[in-house]
């Protein structure tokens, strides 16, 4: 309407054998009689031929949009006419008849062979009414051999040519070479008859129908029972219309978790244990990382307590040590305090490092530093005897990591023990 402009559109037709799409280019169509003038929407109507540079068309219809515009401009459109009959359809009838007679068509087929021609195609209808046409299904084959399981497939049907095929879900990590098809693209037998040669066999096979491929059933793939238990949309859309029948899934046992698992080696001695693992877990290993919200945070921190030696050994029992706690990085370091003339040589018993609480398997944490409280430390036992003024207020200020050192808790405990009693 802006600029007065035609275009003219075939709608595409699959397989029809004509190129269609866009028959005339937008631009603006000239008159035949008068080059110089152009059609505008004034010269078209329902009922009125138009040519097109000699082709001649006729228009016999209208959208709704159309039809309203030409009704507020004041030029109401005709009523819809129909598409005109074929006049040489009875004579194309004809002309095939007496081209290819019912009784001669068997002959003619003969001759055409004989001639080097080609055989009539018989599956061409099937082909053009349901080409591109799939039913998908998915199946479930439970291999029962040593290194078999449950093998889930895509079981594909072509409407084109009634064929199969079967293709695998591969997996990663599964262990199996990842072969891409089960079963080529083929008609599928429902009991194949296997000869040394092709052909061999005179015997009828009977092959797989849409009818057969029901969720809920089992098909035999060369030797291989396959439950069918799903199938797409386009599948159950296709049986509800064609067959009437609905396409149920069935609900599959839960398979068991795909988990392994996988030994860590020992520690070898080597550095730390985390750096150890780091040729573990990678290739290329790399630092361990460090919790360093939790360094910054805790790095002022240290925990110094007192400490004798838990031993057989009478000698032992008068030996004093240092055990420090520093709670930025969870290590402990260790000092033997010796009098003079003792005949031991005093000083720093173990470098800083951290330590493993043989009870529980993990690395000493604060909470594990109580008065009282035996510590396993570099093959020997610790009994925590006393500590500082500086670990004792920051025990009482950690009341939630400290109970033993929060004095709410200890008085919660004294009442605990006069509850059942009346208040005087």
């Amino acid at each position: 309407m802006d600029d007065d402009t035609i275009q003219i559109f075939e709608p595409k037709i699959e397989n029809s054998g004509i190129p269609q799409g866009n028959f005339l280019k937008r631009h603006k169509l000239p008159f035949p009689e008068d080059p110089t003038r152009f059609y505008t929407w004034k010269d078209l109507n329902i009922g009125v031929n138009f040519n097109v540079y000699h082709r001649v068309f006729r228009i016999i219809s209208a959208d709704p949009f159309t039809r309203r515009f030409y009704q507020n401009e004041g030029f109401p459109l005709g009523k819809d006419e129909t598409y005109p009959e074929d006049l040489f359809a009875h004579t194309r009838a004809m002309i095939n008849f007496k081209q290819t007679p019912p009784d001669q068509a068997e002959l003619k087929n003969y001759i055409e062979v004989q001639l080097k021609g080609g055989r009539p195609n018989k599956a061409l209808e099937s082909f053009l009414n349901n080409d591109r046409k799939v039913l998908s299904f998915n199946i479930l084959w439970e291999d029962r051999s040593f290194d078999g399981g449950d093998k889930h497939y895509i079981l594909n049907y072509y409407l084109s040519d009634s064929k199969v095929e079967v293709k695998e879900i591969n997996q990663q990590n599964s262990g199996q070479y990842p072969f891409p098809m089960l079963l080529k693209k083929q008609r599928l037998s429902k009991q194949p008859i296997l000869t040394h040669c092709p052909g061999m066999s005179l015997k009828q096979e009977e092959y797989y129908s849409p009818a057969d491929l029901i969720c809920g059933t089992k098909i035999n793939v060369y030797g291989r029972e396959c439950l069918i238990y799903d199938c797409d949309k386009f599948t159950r859309d296709w049986y509800k219309g064609n067959m009437g029948v609905s396409q149920n899934t069935v609900q599959l046992a839960k398979p068991r978790p795909n988990v392994t698992y996988q030994a860590i080696p020992a520690y070898n001695g080597y550095g730390t244990p985390e750096d150890s693992l780091g040729s573990v877990f990678a290739l290329r290993p790399k630092a361990p990382k460090q919790d360093m919200k939790k360094l910054f945070k805790q790095d002022m921190h240290i925990l110094r307590f007192e400490a004798t030696l838990v031993s057989t050994e009478p000698d032992d029992e008068s030996r004093k040590f240092i055990i420090s706690f520093y709670c930025g990085d969870d290590t402990v370091q260790i000092y033997e305090i010796c009098d003079k003339n003792s005949g031991r040589q005093g000083g720093k018993f173990m470098e800083r490092q951290k330590q493993t609480n043989p009870t529980s398997g993990r690395y000493y944490v604060e909470r594990d530093f109580v008065i009282g409280q035996i510590v396993f430390l570099a093959g020997f036992k610790f009994r925590l005897c006393k500590s500082d003024e500086y670990t004792e207020k920051y025990m009482e200020d950690n009341a939630a990591v400290f109970p033993e050192a929060s004095v709410d808790a200890i008085v919660e405990k004294i009442k605990r023990g006069a509850a059942k009693f009346k208040s005087l």
